[in-house]
């Protein structure tokens, strides 16, 4: 079995994938799958498990920041827009749609039938700083997590979620106010990051 460092692309091979841009220190899985490249951006020291799908569009790019973790099989379908917020981390097999067919009949439905015969709704998903999504959640179109944030394993997430509360649920509901100190500690990690840098220069 490969080594866990070994499954990361070489920074030879992260300059092919053929991304929109690319940041420094990026760990982006040889097993990931990403549709359509070149709409997809990648910040600073961003992590990509292994067997991650993220498929972006053609309008609506796919931003994910700096510092951010999407864990093994988490599937992004960004399609109508997603950002990730720095420091943001997805846990394994969470699903984030920004498109979604028409449930009720009046149209057909999947993408082998022609668009002229769906009703698929794009909305963009804004996950914001420092928030955290438990494993296995669902998070739909439209849907804007505040920063802080943290959702606890198999919730169902909609809809605005106001800055540094704890959601869990079907549907996600607050449940109480989470602790604002990781702010306090971003501030010494990227000062340790910074002095590091510097001794490397």
């Amino acid at each position: 079995m490969n080594d866990s460092a070994t499954s990361f692309l070489e920074q030879e091979e992260l300059a092919h994938v053929g991304l929109g841009s690319i940041g420094r220190g990026v760990l982006l899985s040889r097993y990931a799958v990403l549709h359509n490249p070149g709409n997809i951006h990648l910040g600073d020291s961003c992590r990509v498990d292994d067997f991650c799908l993220i498929t972006a569009g053609h309008g609506e790019p796919v931003n994910i920041g700096n510092w951010v973790h999407i864990a093994a099989f988490a599937a992004l379908f960004g399609q109508g827009g997603l950002s990730l917020g720095d420091f943001s981390g997805i846990s394994s097999r969470t699903t984030l749609y920004s498109t979604n067919d028409d449930y009720s009949g009046e149209h057909m439905t999947n993408p082998t039938v022609s668009a002229e015969y769906t009703g698929v709704v794009k909305a963009p998903v804004t996950i914001g700083r420092h928030v955290v999504v438990g494993a296995s959640c669902v998070i739909l179109p439209g849907t804007s997590i505040g920063e802080g944030c943290s959702i606890g394993a198999l919730s169902l997430v909609r809809g605005l979620l106001q800055p540094w509360g704890i959601y869990v649920g079907v549907p996600a509901r607050h449940i109480r106010e989470r602790s604002r100190r990781v702010l306090e500690l971003e501030k010494q990690f990227l000062c340790e990051v910074g002095r590091k840098g510097s001794r490397g220069r």
